[in-house]
Order: C-alpha cells, then sequence, then structure tokens
C-alpha cells in the first residue's frame, strides 16, 4: 500500500515545520518538470532509489534536477561493487511511493530505517527544497532547518557527499 500525504502533512504539522504547496501536471521527471515548471524560488532535486548489487543496501540519493550522476565512479567512491536503480517493487516496499513520486519525505515511510541518505554537497548548501509530497501532482517547498528536523524525527542522518558527474 501507498502511502497517504495527508499523514505526512499532519505529521509536518505535528513537528511545527510549514511549507508552500504547489500545484501541478503530474511530473514524472526533471524533463517533464522543465515543460511546465515557471521559475520558483528554491532548489529543484532529482531523487534517485539505489541498491547495491547484492540488493541488501538501498540509498535515496538527492541531487540537482540537472545533473548526471556517474554510478560505476559512485559506487567506487562509496565502496560498493556496483550501483543500480531500484524496481519499483522495492520503491513501494521500502519508501511506499510509486515511481516519479520519490523525494526526502519519503523517509517518512522507511520506519525500519532501512534507506540510506545521500545529499550532494552541491545542492545542500541551498536554503530551500522542492519536494514531492508522496505523489507527483504537487511539489512543497521547505526549508533547510525543517528538513534537518524532519530528518532527526525520522532517525535518517543523511551523508553530505560529492556526487561525480558523467
Amino acid at each position: 500500500m501507498l502511502a497517504d500525504k495527508t499523514k505526512l502533512a499532519a505529521l509536518l504539522a505535528q513537528l511545527n515545520i510549514n511549507y508552500e504547496v504547489i500545484e501541478h501536471p503530474p511530473l514524472h521527471g526533471s524533463l517533464d518538470a522543465d515543460a511546465f515548471m515557471v521559475e520558483r524560488p528554491g532548489t529543484r532535486l532529482k531523487n534517485l532509489f539505489l541498491r547495491d548489487n547484492e540488493g541488501k543496501r538501498h540509498f535515496l540519493v538527492i541531487t540537482a534536477h540537472d545533473k548526471q550522476l556517474d554510478l560505476k565512479v559512485l559506487s567506487k567512491q562509496q565502496g560498493l561493487s556496483r550501483l543500480g536503480f531500484a524496481s519499483s517493487e522495492r520503491l513501494a516496499r521500502y519508501l511506499k511511493v510509486a515511481p516519479g513520486c520519490v523525494s526526502m519525505l519519503s523517509l517518512m515511510n522507511d520506519k525500519q530505517n532501512e534507506v540510506s541518505v545521500w545529499l550532494d554537497q552541491d545542492i545542500w548548501q541551498g536554503e530551500l527544497f522542492h519536494c514531492h509530497p508522496f505523489e507527483n501532482t504537487q511539489t512543497w517547498l521547505l526549508n533547510k532547518a525543517d528538513l534537518e528536523q524532519f530528518f532527526n524525527f525520522t532517525e535518517h542522518q543523511p551523508r553530505v557527499v560529492f556526487l561525480p558527474s558523467r
């Protein structure tokens, strides 16, 4: 069963986290967003749900919307044999969202803390971030301090890392 954004909204309210809501047509990736979005404040993100070669470790990798990651270099950099995209079934099992709907807010659904979070050092300098609330017809804008509070609540401690591009 996929996550319900009303539970996310309730959690953010409980944590006194405010956010701005932007409604838009379904966006399945950053190219779709380029076609529909007007300029707005904050950092647009690309969220990749990856797994190691054995499928035992899972990673939410967050970078700039227009960055093309070099997964081979990233694998070596992190001491892993290989990184690849996790299936939609794994995405639903671990983060309870469909493809195109994942964001750092999806970590609320990882109750067992099985997903590691890597934040691109190039984006984490910003102060306002775009996040899907478990669906791709809205974008919620959250500030960095509130996201850090959210990470603490979900017991996910992101690693800010250099993410190599192709």
